[in-house]
């Protein structure tokens, strides 16, 4: 038995779990990973991660009777991760493992990409965290293909090894230009060009929180009449507080929770077009990989709008490729539902040093 440290660090909230692993003789050869303590702490309350680790052991000591021994550690990190060092995108955080392993007397500390958790933690999903969008078989000895909408756009893959693991990659694949597929979708590139004078639009310009709120922003223009009364007096908040530092107004997800209801048409335009576009990157992954272990749609975004999801734009876009449209039939297509899947994955990493 040994007691591992994972976590799940963001700009905004860091969040930490004490485990418990126990080898067993498994297909995928993972082990039985017990909950012994987590925690979640506001990053910005604290100038390094070694001290949050400090307090979480501190807490831990308290609640199990004894201090735990870490052995092994594994950090998801929201940023670049380059030979075992990070600097966080959103936070004036410098990273180093091996300064960790020091300061915390932990033998050894490693520090992933928070994408690449993910994909490890996809892993140790069970049926319950998942909803399939198309259910086939999956193959065991193909490659596995993730992305996710958040701030940004993620994308990786899992590709299998001979002795029944997998070995996990993160790209920059969100940031491919964007192609758009209908002439309202061409429109949408040109304004999101002209609006913040770029040369060129990645797909994570539409496939996010931000892209949400943009395909608001060109629909608005070009007709608000389509908008209610009511979501329009929230509309005109958000605009005002753009460049403050409090906000009131998460427009993004005000968007998708105003499509949800049906109760404004412009958010419904709003998130039918954010799906399309979704699906249609999806499906374009999958070309790419041909993943018949399995394709999954983590981030922030796809619980959250399940039911949009499910409606099956996202699946038409997904499947439109043509002549080689029949070859996606063949993949197996879920939706994420566990938030906590980078962090189930940062504690396999863990185990597996």
């Amino acid at each position: 038995m040994a007691i591992l440290l994972a976590g799940d660090i963001g700009g905004t909230k860091t969040i930490l779990r004490l485990v418990k692993a126990e080898q067993t003789e498994t297909t995928y050869k993972f082990p039985t990973l017990t909950t012994l303590y987590e925690q979640t702490y506001s990053s910005k309350e604290f100038p390094d991660l070694v001290p949050i680790v400090c307090r979480l052991l501190e807490a831990a000591t308290e609640q199990l009777g004894e201090r735990p021994i870490v052995e092994k550690a594994c950090f998801g990190i929201a940023g670049p991760v380059t030979n075992n060092t990070a600097k966080l995108t959103n936070l004036s955080w410098s990273l180093e493992g091996d300064r960790i392993e020091r300061e915390l007397s932990i033998s050894q500390v490693s520090l992933i990409n928070d994408f690449a958790a993910i994909g490890y933690g996809v892993l140790g999903l069970s049926e319950q965290d998942l909803y399939a969008l198309q259910t086939v078989e999956s193959d065991r000895n193909a490659p596995i293909a993730i992305l996710g909408a958040g701030t940004g756009l993620g994308e990786g893959f899992l590709i299998p090894l001979s002795d029944d693991s997998y070995r996990v990659f993160s790209s920059e694949g969100g940031h491919v230009d964007f192609a758009p597929h209908s002439t309202l979708e061409f429109q949408l590139l040109n304004y999101i060009l002209e609006k913040n004078n770029l040369e060129r639009v990645s797909v994570e310009r539409i496939v996010s929180g931000q892209g949400i709120v943009s395909i608001y922003q060109f629909l608005w223009d070009r007709d608000s009449s389509q908008s209610s009364p009511t979501f329009a007096k929230i509309y005109q908040t958000w605009l005002q507080e753009l460049g403050k530092e409090e906000k009131t107004v998460d427009l993004a997800a005000e968007i998708s929770k105003a499509a949800i209801a049906q109760s404004d048409r412009l958010c419904q335009q709003t998130m039918r077009l954010f799906v399309e576009a979704y699906g249609a990157e999806a499906g374009n992954l999958a070309l790419k990989l041909l993943p018949y272990g399995g394709l999954y749609i983590a981030g922030g975004i796809s619980a959250k709008i399940l039911s949009l999801l499910k409606q099956g734009d996202f699946m038409k876009a997904f499947k439109a490729k043509g002549r080689v449209s029949p070859i996606l039939n063949k993949i197996p297509v879920y939706v994420v539902l566990n938030p906590k899947v980078g962090l189930i994955g940062a504690a396999f990493r863990a185990a597996q040093i």
